[in-house]
């Protein structure tokens, strides 16, 4: 599934998201913050400026 979803799979800000049909979509939580990133992008992802690997700290500043 990693080939077809790309850096949402391994990214700390994405998460699957299963319609009641059962299609499977990534959704991009920096979209809620930042306008540059789409709620639901085009998969596979192979570029994104956003991406933090899971697991470790993100380079996003905490919320104040």
């Amino acid at each position: 599934m990693t080939e077809r979803v790309g850096l949402c799979a391994e990214c700390v800000h994405a998460r699957p998201v299963t319609s009641g049909r059962g299609s499977t979509f990534w959704r991009c939580g920096r979209s809620t913050d930042d306008a540059r990133f789409p709620k639901y992008p085009r998969l596979p992802v192979v570029r994104c400026v956003g991406f933090d690997p899971a697991g470790h700290a993100s380079r996003r500043a905490p919320a104040p």
